[in-house]
């Protein structure tokens, strides 16, 4: 700057101007500084609003801070109520499903199938042959082929686990979906370990249920063994023969069944018969117990009447037998009709009778006179 511009004299109206106008320019900043204020003090709000967080009752949930678990020991896991936690990607939430039943399919040894196909109940073509590329079988013990395949339901039980201690092959760091592949690992390893110890009729027709139940048993054994960290709820398992024989099978199933009828007929006339034969022998043993009884109760009057009787006998026989004759006769001529009396002859000889056969009709009465 040249000399005469510095002793250049000041003016005074122009220095009034900027005066004024650093003054609006102030004020205007103040205002503007108080606005950003508000709008600060409000999104610091909205920040720490933004950082609860709900964990319903059949949940849990962990914080991870910059990606580790905030927290040690059962401190980890967050109950069902309200929480906080920093917002993300200092802060990251992660809600898991405790009570919630988690259901995996095992379809390793089943035959290639799409998702809509088995929701419908539908199956693809069969070809001529089965193809090992695209369909899963199981090998039985008495070396058939069966496809079969299992519905696990289960419960997650060491929630800290199942989330950090199994990989994913989702794009989402930490999720359930690793122990669900794991879960389904060990289910398809205990439907090809059951199948080579059951025959292929038993676990088919026979013995399906045990079948179901072996491989229930396996599944949670390799579950505790791995210690996975849930807990096996319900075990469904499908069976079915390969689709090249379903015509061969459906006729075994249809002679199975006549075997069965025809069978189930035999027994029931066996039963029929065996109950006809046993209540007629009841009926004939208590027939023949009743004339049991009978007879011994008459053998037994009869011995304590002849008891009664013997001694009179024995004391004079001829008296006790003219006795008897004369109650007998009294008897018979009691109740007879016609009474004809034979007597002996003096020296003992059978007298002789004769009879007529044919009596006299009775005489008719005379009809009274009529007056």
């Amino acid at each position: 700057m040249s000399n005469e511009q510095k002793n250049l004299p000041s003016d005074p109206s122009r220095h009034a101007g900027m005066d004024s106008g650093s003054q609006a320019l102030a004020e205007a900043l103040a205002s503007s500084f108080a606005v950003v204020k508000y709008v600060m003090a409000g999104l610091f709000v909205l920040f720490l609003i933004s950082g609860c967080f709900q964990v319903k009752p059949q949940q849990q949930a962990i914080i991870l801070h910059f990606g580790k678990p905030s927290g040690a020991g059962d401190k980890v896991l967050l109950g069902p109520g309200l929480h906080w936690a920093f917002p993300y990607p200092i802060d990251e939430v992660i809600k898991i499903p405790i009570t919630e039943i988690q259901k995996v399919t095992a379809r390793g040894c089943w035959f290639a199938q799409t998702t809509d196909q088995e929701a419908l109940g539908q199956e693809p073509p069969p070809g001529p042959t089965l193809n090992p590329a695209i369909d899963g079988y199981a090998l039985t013990a008495d070396g058939n082929i069966v496809h079969t395949k299992a519905t696990l339901s289960y419960r997650i039980d060491d929630p800290v686990r199942c989330v950090f201690d199994f990989a994913s092959d989702t794009n989402q760091s930490f999720t359930l979906a690793g122990v669900s592949n794991a879960v389904v690992n060990a289910l398809n390893n205990s439907l090809v370990s059951t199948a080579a110890r059951f025959k292929m009729d038993d676990l088919l027709l026979k013995d399906a249920s045990g079948f179901q139940d072996a491989v229930r048993r396996r599944v949670t054994k390799l579950i505790e063994d791995q210690k996975l960290g849930v807990v096996v709820d319900q075990c469904v398992v499908q069976s079915r023969e390969p689709r090249q024989l379903k015509q061969a099978f459906a006729n075994v199933t249809i002679a199975g069944q006549k075997s069965t009828t025809v069978i189930s007929g035999a027994r029931a006339y066996e039963n029929e018969r065996l109950n006809r034969a046993s209540s007629d022998a009841t009926n004939r043993i208590n027939l023949a117990q009743v004339e049991r009884k009978k007879l011994i109760d008459d053998l037994t009057a009869f011995a304590a009447t002849y008891g009664k009787v013997l001694p009179k006998y024995s004391a004079n026989p001829e008296l006790f037998r003219h006795q008897r004759l004369v109650e007998t006769m009294g008897r018979v001529f009691a109740s007879a009709d016609k009474k004809m009396f034979l007597p002996t002859t003096p020296d003992g000889k059978p007298a002789e009778l004769r009879l007529l056969l044919s009596p006299e009709p009775p005489k008719q009465k005379t009809e009274e006179a009529k007056p």
